[in-house]
């Protein structure tokens, strides 16, 4: 019954989510593995952990800068003790004052330790300011270490990590941790400067009298439990919601994309879009509403139980002086260590529940850690053959986790002679794409094997292999950098000459394309930046040929190189790729435009996954299969008369 009550509260699914995502945007914490980290976030698990968050957060600090690292700690510790002093320095001012005598006397008495407490005040001073220098300059170089990590180890999984919605959804949560990471370093300094204040209040508060040491923590458990109840609902939220809140932002980023532009105007997507963003929103919002109403009951309860606990910690210190168990001046020092003590342990509290809940987000990161290593790109290998002369794919299976029950390729073996013009062909859907992936190492092989010259790639060593592959992506990246970096980013380990850029585009024949920009090289391709320009498709798609002849790998691999060319350029284009064939380079050539591959040496035709011919594109036109039925649909478009309106 509770747990229908509530799921009851929670906000609904909404009608965008369904239309625009296909359903719910949310995860569910009964199954994933976030579960185990919010179940440990109490008080006992805080307590015991809490050596260990400041550890790492130390370490984290300790590798960023020493230097400052040292300064924080030394001045944390320092400020407590220091507090320590300065009450038993309050405790012999009241006591000085408060005694029999002449009050010149008194006064006199109590300058040393008015004295102390001024000295204590503004050696306490120069050490706050001295941490919050050190703090200052250790956040940004925290953040920044723990986000190259992030990144480094992102960069380095495997493709299909990066395409796994579940390993994405880890990334979008560890993220967050590079920021936890900053925030612990001013949490952790805080948590150690309010222990050490906490001890010398309660060390005070104990000799003065035993009784009133439980009664402050009594005062400070109320707010303990409501940070730590609060903090668990944030928490369970933020992972359910994280995917729904990517989702938002893709909505909003969509509304202000350049390339979504033209289209949002035109077609009016614009209210479309924002009518559902303010849909999805409104959902999020309901679900802030939710923990907002919480937090307010619980730190309503919180607030009424404190109440109760420090009448009775008042009462108390009032009936141990109408008892005469203690004197005026011991009480009044032990008001000033209970307010001292309580103020020390709710920030205690406060700062280890705030600290305890960044370390979630930064576990979040050290899982990613763990699962990016573990899902990384293998380093080393066995050696490819120097020279080889052929790449053969032995019944080569591969499906694409969770898409379909039918393999992307289902048992294919063919031969890539090397040196060669290799074309491959076949409708949509047919694996060409695929095959090419698997070949350059992006994807492993479901089952069969993909061999170099015997070598089962399996095993080889990736970075050699990555290192002979060049391609020009049907769906290559278009880098909002200058036109130069755009070439040269294809082998961006070699030194930037202009003598390789000159050849590289030459090889495209893109000098054309680089001429008429207003800057050259320096133009910047990313119109939504001041000075910015935007190019064609054709001319976009003669960037990639040079960025790929810039690569100088001995396998090019290009897919569709034609698609967003004219009749005049794609005759060029394909010029310059049998030049390339003619200097001992193999090309890989995948295109739907069967005439642009009667030059090539062999043709493999794909058909749903499975190869289904093989052979030069004259004996495949002989044959009459596939290859021929195709090239005779396209050839018909140019054939057929159309007939004239009467």
């Amino acid at each position: 019954m509770v747990s229908n009550k509530r799921d009851a509260e929670k906000p609904g699914v909404s009608e965008s989510e369904q239309l625009l995502f296909g359903g719910p945007l949310r995860y569910d914490m009964g199954w994933n593995q976030h579960r185990d980290a919010f179940l440990e976030l109490n008080f006992r698990a805080m307590v015991a952990r809490l050596p260990g968050m400041l550890t790492s957060s130390f370490r984290l600090a300790w590798q960023a800068d020493r230097r400052a690292a040292r300064t924080v700690l030394t001045a944390e510790v320092s400020r407590g003790l220091a507090q320590a002093v300065s009450l038993l320095a309050v405790n012999n001012v009241l006591g000085r004052l408060l005694s029999g005598g002449a009050i010149g006397d008194r006064l006199r008495g109590a300058v040393p330790a008015l004295v102390t407490v001024a000295a204590v005040m503004f050696v306490s001073a120069l050490l706050r300011a001295a941490s919050t220098y050190a703090t200052g300059r250790l956040e940004p170089k925290v953040e920044r270490v723990a986000t190259e990590r992030y990144l480094e180890r992102a960069a380095a999984v495997e493709l299909a990590a990066i395409e796994d919605h579940t390993f994405h959804k880890l990334l979008d949560t560890a993220k967050y941790g590079a920021q936890s990471a900053r925030r612990m370093i001013s949490y952790s300094t805080r948590v150690v400067n309010a222990m050490i204040s906490l001890i010398a209040a309660a060390g005070v508060l104990t000799v003065l009298h035993p009784a009133l040491l439980p009664l402050l923590a009594t005062m400070t458990l109320p707010s303990a439990w409501s940070a730590l109840t609060n903090a668990r609902r944030r928490y369970e939220s933020f992972h359910i919601w994280v995917q729904h809140v990517r989702a938002g932002h893709l909505i909003s980023e969509l509304l202000t994309e350049p390339a979504a532009a033209p289209e949002i105007r035109l077609h009016g997507v614009g209210p479309f879009l924002l009518r559902h963003y303010r849909a999805m929103a409104e959902t999020a919002e309901a679900e802030q509403a939710r923990l907002a109403r919480l937090a307010a009951r619980t730190g309503l309860f919180a607030a009424a139980w404190t109440g109760l606990a420090m009448v009775a910690t008042y009462a108390t210190l009032g009936g141990l002086l109408l008892a005469g168990a203690m004197a005026l001046s011991v009480a009044g020092t032990a008001v000033i260590a209970i307010r001292t003590g309580s103020s020390s342990l709710d920030t205690l509290v406060l700062e280890v529940n705030a600290l305890h809940e960044e370390a979630l987000f930064v576990g979040d990161l050290q899982r990613l850690y763990v699962e990016a290593a573990e899902r990384a790109i293998p380093v080393g290998g066995d050696a490819l053959p120097e020279e080889p002369r052929e790449i053969h794919f032995e019944k080569v299976t591969f499906s694409y986790p969770g898409e379909s029950t039918r393999p992307a390729l289902d048992d294919v073996t063919l031969t890539i002679p090397l040196g060669r013009i290799v074309a491959l062909v076949g409708e949509n859907g047919s694996g060409k794409t695929t095959l090419v992936k698997l070949l350059a190492g992006l994807y492993i092989p479901d089952g069969g094997r993909i061999l170099w010259d015997g070598v089962d790639a399996a095993g080889a060593d990736r970075h050699q292999l990555a290192e002979r592959i060049a391609m020009v992506a049907q769906d290559f990246k278009r880098w909002p950098f200058t036109a130069r970096v755009n070439v040269a980013v294809g082998r961006s380990s070699a030194p930037l000459t202009e003598e390789r850029m000159a050849a590289s585009l030459a090889e495209a024949g893109a000098e054309d394309v680089v001429a008429d920009l207003p800057r050259g090289l320096d133009t910047l391709l990313a119109r939504h930046f001041s000075g910015g320009h935007e190019l064609s498709g054709g001319q976009w798609q003669r960037l990639g040929i040079a960025r790929a002849a810039y690569r100088r790998g001995n396998i090019l691999i290009v897919d569709e190189p034609t698609a967003a060319l004219d009749a005049r350029a794609e005759l060029e284009v394909f010029e310059k790729i049998r030049a390339l064939a003619s200097t001992g380079q193999t090309v890989i050539l995948i295109t739907h435009r069967l005439a642009s591959v009667r030059h090539a040496d062999l043709v493999h035709v794909l058909d749903q996954g499975r190869l289904v011919e093989s052979g030069t594109p004259d004996e495949l036109l002989a044959t009459g299969g596939v290859y021929a039925e195709l090239y005779s649909l396209q050839a018909e478009q140019f054939t057929t008369r159309v007939p004239k309106a009467s």
